[in-house]
């Protein structure tokens, strides 16, 4: 076998005991160790027991950890994390999903509106798309059954809203790329912003349209439940304004050059802790999960990053990116058929795999045909950032759907939590397109803020 269909047989491998559910960090170190071996391997070069661990695979991968370690980019995951698990924990969701409730209680489907919107703000505070559905899960669905919403509809509104994390500043998700892709954080969560929201703003006309035309799915809430105006205004002013002050704060810091995302996530993991005080929320319980969970989460990412970095340096040191590359330039597609080929082929990767298997291993070998074909790195940036959140909506692999079974248990069958999700990925589909036709909906505000992008 030649060193390019060596690289070709690891990425099929990888695939596959993947999908057997083999840890995808432990797999990637595996298999970047285990080939960049025979990658590095050398006749003759083993004399003595020692030799045996002389291999550069070792080098390479002591160094990939050195560099992950280093990374200052990567600094803002613990701390938005943090921040994300702090909010969660204070009793602040809860408080701004029921004022939510309350003032959007005039409009058609409002229980589902106000869960979207909580979810969005949600979102922005922690980027934790399992934290996002889950809480949700507890919170919004029970309340919604109570109200005789329809079970299908209600869970595909909370798994579709939960997946907003990924998208909307301060995405992880969007950390993560900016490192793989050595773009500017800072001009991808502007980048982000547009298409983020109007993502939301269509789930929330849907909803909106389909009680309209079929009211029984999402009842009235009877007046009798409603409070006065001056507890529904009392309940904004201190739930919805606290939490939506913080995060313009953060975001508003990094969108406005003042801050690097690691030093406006210190802010926000600081301003979580005051919220939760404030709230009285705080305790030293509460505080030991959130480091807890946040050291959890943020080795995950790490390790995943050293294999990734390791599995990618091997595969393309056998020849297997440029096999790639080579075959698909090999078809002379427009730039527009190049990107209908890569979105279509992440699409389907988001049957079986999740976003991080897909944007760590799979991103990586189309973003260096992006000069091929004239492709502007963050406009392809944002499409993958819509496109990915199709693994969290696409079965089998829907994890928004398992979040939401975890939690419910019984409740309702995964079946109908599928049924439920099937709209919202039309809606992803769309927002795509009119993306496509309007990149200025990606690149308008990045040039705004911080000028045109120049290479």
């Amino acid at each position: 076998m030649t060193n390019p269909d060596v690289a070709i047989l690891m990425l099929s491998l990888f695939i596959m005991l993947v999908m057997l559910g083999f840890p995808v960090a432990f797999t990637l170190l595996a298999m970047g160790v285990g080939f960049g071996y025979y990658a590095y391997f050398e006749a003759g070069s083993i004399q003595t027991l020692s030799d045996v661990f002389s291999n550069k695979i070792f080098y390479l991968l002591n160094q990939n950890t050195y560099s992950v370690m280093e990374n200052d980019t990567l600094v803002a995951i613990p701390l938005f994390l943090f921040m994300g698990y702090i909010v969660e924990r204070a009793n602040i969701v809860n408080r701004l999903f029921q004022a939510l409730q309350m003032a959007a209680r005039n409009l058609p489907g409002s229980m589902a509106i106000a869960a979207l919107l909580t979810c969005a703000v949600f979102s922005t505070a922690s980027g934790i798309v399992g934290a996002v559905v889950t809480l949700m899960g507890l919170l919004a669905y029970p309340a919604m059954a109570k109200a005789n919403y329809d079970k299908k509809f209600a869970a595909g509104v909370i798994c579709a809203g939960g997946t907003l994390g990924i998208l909307i500043p301060p995405s992880i998700m969007l950390i993560v790329y900016s490192a793989i892709a050595e773009l500017s954080p800072l001009r991808l969560y502007a980048a982000a912003v547009l298409p983020g929201f109007l993502l939301a703003g269509s789930y929330i006309v849907y909803v909106i349209v389909r009680v309209l035309i079929n009211p029984s799915i999402a009842p009235k809430p009877n007046e009798d439940d409603i409070p006065p105006k001056s507890v529904i205004y009392w309940n904004l002013l201190t739930s919805f304004v606290p939490l939506t002050m913080l995060i313009i704060v953060v975001l508003g810091s990094i969108l406005g050059g003042l801050s690097t995302p690691a030093e406006a996530a210190a802010m926000g993991a600081l301003g979580s802790i005051v919220l939760a005080a404030l709230y009285r929320s705080l305790t030293w319980d509460m505080m030991k999960q959130s480091v807890y969970l946040t050291a959890k989460a943020t080795a995950m990412v790490c390790w995943l990053f050293v294999g990734s970095w390791t599995f990618a340096s091997v595969f393309s040191y056998l020849g297997g990116h440029e096999v790639i590359e080579h075959f698909i330039v090999g078809f002379q597609l427009a730039p527009w058929q190049f990107l209908v080929l890569a979105q279509a082929i992440i699409f389907l990767l988001g049957w079986p795999l999740e976003w991080s298997e897909i944007l760590i291993i799979f991103v990586p070998i189309f973003l260096p045909m992006l000069d091929n074909f004239g492709v502007n790195p963050y406009f392809f940036a944002m499409l993958v950032a819509l496109n990915l959140q199709t693994s969290f909506l696409t079965p089998p692999m829907a994890m928004s759907a398992y979040y939401l079974k975890g939690v419910l248990g019984p409740v309702i069958e995964l079946m109908d939590i599928f049924r439920g999700l099937m709209p919202y990925l039309g809606i992803v589909i769309f927002v795509m397109v009119m993306m496509y036709q309007f990149p200025g909906l990606a690149l308008w505000l990045p040039d705004v803020l911080f000028g045109p992008y120049v290479k």
